[in-house]
């Protein structure tokens, strides 16, 4: 039986460092990224390192059905699909409101639904979404978690626009309420696929050390202090949130399914009670 992976947004950060902990656990890693060229590159590096996976490139944009399908299709035709690392992630200083809660969320139910008819006994999902939302205190209503609940249907962004208001127009504010509802998405998805056998979970990194994180600490004084009021007392590393991912995709935790698992260096205990 060939095993088969999937690494998105494998050509950099936390998707790149999740695909090199894929890399020894499967036997054919599809590295996924809208940009291609990033992701054939990672592909390229990892192929001469001696891993266990052949690394295949594949540009794909997570927000798009006809993409999903073609990796679908692609997985199906290698072998039998044993993990998934869903690292692709646009932060707020990236792209706007829209764009975000596509890639963040829509991206994780539109791949989730091309991939879930190829699940079975030992595949595994992990879909990275942020502390945000617990630092942000996010606690929807029932009619915006309804909406929430449903991040595949037509025309979402314009409903959850309505049930949220213009606050979530706001790239700042649609981050969070993104991974939010990746977080409901997880604990969802690990009930439809526990009858066959297979797992779903989120995980939750904190302040991580990256171009982005720097530059929003440069700017502002809050992304200092929330780096600061870290217990650990310092940003976190791709390496470090990688780590956590392959742990819920091996078969080591054949018994965690519908968890949000967080990789904060402490931050949430730290701020629970602010």
């Amino acid at each position: 039986m060939t095993t088969v992976g999937i690494a998105t947004g494998a050509g950099r950060g936390t998707g790149e460092a999740c695909a090199r902990r894929l890399a020894d656990m499967v036997d054919v890693l599809l590295l996924v990224d809208r940009n291609e060229a990033a992701a054939a590159a990672v592909a390229k590096e990892l192929s001469g390192t001696g891993k266990r996976a052949v690394a295949e490139p594949l540009g794909v944009d997570v927000a798009d059905r006809e993409d999903l399908e073609r990796l679908a299709r692609r997985v199906g035709e290698l072998g039998t699909l044993r993990a998934v690392a869903h690292a692709e992630n646009l932060p707020p200083e990236e792209a706007d409101w829209r764009r975000i809660i596509e890639v963040d969320l829509v991206g994780a139910a539109l791949l989730t639904e091309a991939l879930r008819p190829l699940a079975t006994a030992g595949t595994a999902f992990v879909y990275c979404a942020s502390v945000s939302p617990l630092i942000a205190h996010i606690d929807p209503d029932p009619a915006v978690a309804a909406v929430l609940d449903d991040p595949a249907q037509e025309g979402f962004l314009d409903l959850l626009r309505e049930v949220v208001g213009p606050a979530v127009e706001d790239p700042a504010w649609a981050y969070p309420w993104a991974t939010y509802g990746v977080h409901r998405f997880a604990r969802a998805e690990a009930v439809r696929l526990g009858p066959v056998g297979a797992r779903a979970c989120s995980l939750s990194p904190g302040a991580i050390d990256t171009p982005e994180t720097r530059l929003e600490a440069a700017r502002h004084e809050s992304v200092r202090q929330l780096i600061r009021s870290t217990p650990l007392g310092r940003t976190g590393r791709y390496e470090e949130v990688a780590a956590v991912a392959a742990f819920l995709l091996s078969d080591e935790a054949s018994f965690v399914n519908g968890i949000d698992l967080v990789v904060d260096g402490g931050l949430c205990a730290a701020v629970q009670d602010d």
